[in-house]
């Protein structure tokens, strides 16, 4: 494998090294934690080499390849990671009255949000005419953050105009 790496062959005794000094190191300092601290510096010696062999070991076996949970999640676009079975819900009630503005509007203003960043580099909040001048006169008017929408209730029609809107961006 170092050889595919570099394309020079790595001689066998390099590869070998790095293990002998570190083995020559751990026999080294348990018999010197033995000759100043006796039999509780050996218990606590064969301690610490015992947790690096199977931290080690476990590094080995590929443990740390995944996240395995230990960083906090990355910040999408809400403080929680965005789920697809929310949208049937969501779209059911975003159509009824009052729904759009609780429910729908801020869903699919940031999808748009997303979109225009993503493939336009413009926000949907700071560059408020080139977001309106990419997404359209008609449906501007029902994604504007600093406006209320035209109507409590969404029309069909153009929920399915601002989801083709979205297809094109």
């Amino acid at each position: 494998m170092d050889q595919e790496l570099t394309g020079h062959p790595v001689p066998r005794e390099l590869t070998k090294r790095p293990a002998l000094v570190l083995g020559a190191t751990a026999v080294l300092g348990e018999c010197l934690l033995g000759l100043v601290g006796g039999l509780p510096g050996l218990g606590l010696g064969a301690t610490l080499i015992a947790v690096g062999a199977l931290s080690t070991a476990r590094y080995v076996a590929g443990a740390g390849s995944e996240n395995s949970n230990f960083r906090r999640n990355v910040r999408l676009m809400t403080g929680r990671p965005p789920a697809m079975g929310e949208w049937y819900w969501t779209v059911r009630n975003g159509l009824d009255q009052d729904g759009y503005r609780q429910a729908l509007r801020p869903g699919l203003q940031r999808l748009y949000a997303a979109r225009l960043s993503e493939r336009h580099n413009v926000s949907l909040h700071h560059d408020r005419d080139r977001a309106a001048a990419l997404i359209g006169p008609a449906a501007w008017p029902w994604l504007d953050p600093e406006q209320p929408p035209p109507s409590d209730t969404l029309p069909r029609a153009v929920l399915a105009q601002l989801v083709r809107r979205l297809e094109t961006l």
